[in-house]
């Protein structure tokens, strides 16, 4: 018997990004409709079949009515590179970018709010994870139903040097005192990274929920994503 999920209309800011170059072409492979979030004059870089809403991402008065009718919210917007010394970098556009997506879901009456956060708590990048965690309260407290997607390091295009990590972590899983700290912050994939993402957009949950590496390496799911069919709910799989 054939499995169906119910079709979401998502509004992605970050659409232009690493990751959010390859949600959308996901996303819209499965039926889903997606608009994107982007700077005028940056409509081009988004995937065909995207409808693009030029805005700012740290404004919410340049998007916040166009948001809806989309049902799910999924907010990629960030620092790149992320590094200690950028600290103020993360409040200008990180924390500011989240507040202002906050608002504008509320604006546009979102069910779901998707966010891509990081791994915590860690030893490093302090500043950067209490940011992300700032965020995920800032979220939290709007009353969404929200998924908090926290991977650390992502192995993909452009992001090989993490590759020299593996057998450290392979060694700290080993001694049963660095063991959970080393799951938490381990090693995730690009390719697990957007298939978490892609099945918490199609799998809202009633309030929070955290998908961390450990549910990341599995693709947030437990078994193969399967066909989208217009109007079909999701919850009778």
């Amino acid at each position: 018997m054939e499995t169906t999920i119910e079709r979401r209309r998502v509004f992605i800011t970050g659409g232009t990004g690493y990751l959010g170059q390859r949600l959308i072409p996901a996303l819209l492979q499965r039926g889903h409709e997606v608009r994107a979030l982007v700077r005028p004059g940056s409509e081009r870089r988004l995937p065909p079949g995207c409808e693009a809403v030029p805005g700012n991402a740290l404004i919410e008065i340049s998007f916040a009515t166009r948001v809806a009718p989309a049902d799910t919210f999924v907010h990629l917007v960030g620092v790149s590179h992320p590094a200690p010394w950028k600290e103020r970098q993360f409040r200008e556009v990180d924390l500011a970018s989240a507040r202002a997506s906050v608002v504008a879901a509320r604006t546009g009456g979102i069910r779901h709010f998707v966010y891509l956060s990081v791994a915590h708590p860690a030893p490093v990048m302090r500043s950067y994870v209490a940011i992300r965690a700032e965020c995920e309260a800032h979220i939290a407290a709007a009353g969404f139903a929200a998924t908090f997607v926290r991977p650390w390091y992502v192995l993909g295009p452009g992001h090989r040097w993490p590759y020299a990590l593996i057998p450290f972590y392979a060694l700290a899983e080993r001694v049963p005192s660095m063991r959970d700290t080393a799951r938490r912050l381990g090693l995730v994939k690009l390719r697990q990274v957007i298939d978490t993402l892609v099945w918490a957009v199609e799998n809202p949950p009633e309030g929070t929920r955290i998908l961390g590496v450990e549910e990341i390496r599995r693709g947030g799911v437990p078994s193969p994503p399967a066909p989208v069919r217009a109007g079909v709910d999701a919850s009778r799989r």
